[in-house]
């Protein structure tokens, strides 16, 4: 074995490269031991290779260059690469690949060590945040949406209940003279398990307990049967995560279509509990705009501004991890497929891109402006500004201001 065979057996170590089709290893190969490419060059490639297989586009072998000058076949490779991820992603011949067509998972119910309210796990100083408070009665999701960092840090397949979640509940205490805005649904979805292990029977009687408490769950499914047989307390709030036809068909596997999540939603309107909606993540590719553009119609068609608390904005923003994550998945995505721009440590579209989604979403709903609550989920100060044409100082401001909002309009005191 010569001396770079040595140097490219180590390089590879630790890499995506046994996961790339027999032909493209033995591609890559080839060219390394041609253009003798460093250890970080090596893992570039493999890395571009491994993206360009996931988006379903040309192929490494397609795209790379012919030169003998290993500088300008990077540096020309990492330029065609950067080209097919700044150009709007098309789903028109995209295929899925190994995606489960049903729910497959284990149950466990054990003690959690700790309990409390935590602090919304995207919070920053960086962003404009609102404080989010979270309980997690479930760890992890049956639903399998590309992009979902909950895959990053919970076991996919396994579904865990906090078997003392109940009594944890019951012995939580909280100030009485203070609002509480608590979010259920961000380490698992809010709905779709239902009341399995009594979980939504606990919430529901910490609702009633606790008048001051805002507690909002947050699903994309369509299991909404608890809520229609049931008396719901006033101070709770459900909300649903929508998107396109395009993305939940492509991208959010095993989720509820986007119909059975609007009838969904106007069921439960329907029994007087106020409704909210998140676009998040809003998602660019060819016609985005007009595709969002009709989801946000048939809500404002559907809905009156008076039974909807909330609508909010977001979209996608990576770590690492996560990137990694997806990247060792056996499944196609274009949800990595974007020019990735720094957004305070993570990376996230462009800002020129940004202001234009969110604009266009907030402009979109018009009818609805000062009778409900919009926001933005985890985006810059000034960005608010750009999208919205106003923003807020702190985050502080920004809670108060949504809080006294949402009291209002289920009709309860707002108390500082």
């Amino acid at each position: 074995m010569n001396r770079y065979a040595q140097k490219f057996n180590t390089s590879i170590q630790n890499t995506l490269y046994g996961k790339l089709p027999v032909h493209e290893q033995e591609f890559i190969q080839q060219k390394a031991y041609a253009l003798k490419f460093s250890h970080q060059e090596l893992k570039q490639i493999i890395d571009i290779a491994r993206d360009l297989g996931m988006w379903n586009e040309k192929s490494i072998i397609e795209i790379f260059p012919v030169h003998e000058q290993k500088k300008v076949v990077f540096t020309r490779l990492r330029a065609a690469y950067e080209d097919i991820r700044s150009t709007p992603n098309s789903y028109k011949n995209f295929k899925l690949k190994n995606i489960p067509t049903e729910q497959k998972y284990t149950f466990k119910t054990e003690p959690k060590e700790g309990f409390g309210l935590g602090l919304c796990p995207v919070a920053s100083e960086k962003t404009r945040c609102c404080n989010l408070l979270t309980l997690d009665a479930v760890e992890s999701c049956g639903f399998d949406c590309s992009y979902c960092s909950i895959q990053s840090f919970y076991n996919q397949n396994t579904i865990t209940f906090d078997s003392g979640f109940a009594d944890k509940l019951l012995n939580l205490k909280l100030d009485q003279n203070k609002t509480y805005h608590i979010g259920t649904g961000q380490s698992s979805d809010s709905l779709m398990w239902g009341n399995r292990e009594g979980i939504l029977d606990a919430l529901f009687l910490f609702a009633t307990n606790n008048p001051n408490v805002i507690l909002e769950f947050k699903t994309k499914s369509d299991n909404v049967k608890y809520f229609l047989q049931n008396e719901v307390p006033k101070n709770i709030l459900c909300t649903w995560s929508l998107n396109t036809k395009t993305i939940i068909q492509n991208e959010e596997h095993l989720a509820a279509s986007l119909e059975k999540r609007i009838n969904a939603a106007r069921k439960v309107a329907d029994k007087g509990v106020k409704v909210g909606f998140h676009f998040h993540p809003i998602v660019e590719y060819e016609n985005y705009l007009d595709e969002y553009q009709e989801v946000y119609k048939k809500l404002i068609l559907k809905f009156q501004p008076q039974e909807i608390a909330l609508v909010s904005f977001g979209t996608l923003t990576f770590i690492k991890p996560v990137i990694k994550q997806l990247r060792e998945r056996e499944f196609a995505t274009k949800i990595t497929q974007i020019p990735h721009a720094d957004a305070n440590g993570k990376t996230s579209y462009p800002h020129a891109v940004k202001v234009e989604m969110f604009k266009h979403a907030y402009e979109s709903f018009k009818p609805w402006h000062h009778k409900v609550f919009f926001y933005l989920c985890m985006e810059d100060h000034g960005m608010w500004k750009e999208a919205f044409a106003y923003q807020y100082s702190t985050n502080n401001d920004f809670e108060r201001e949504m809080l006294s909002a949402y009291c209002q309009k289920i009709g309860i005191d707002f108390l500082l």
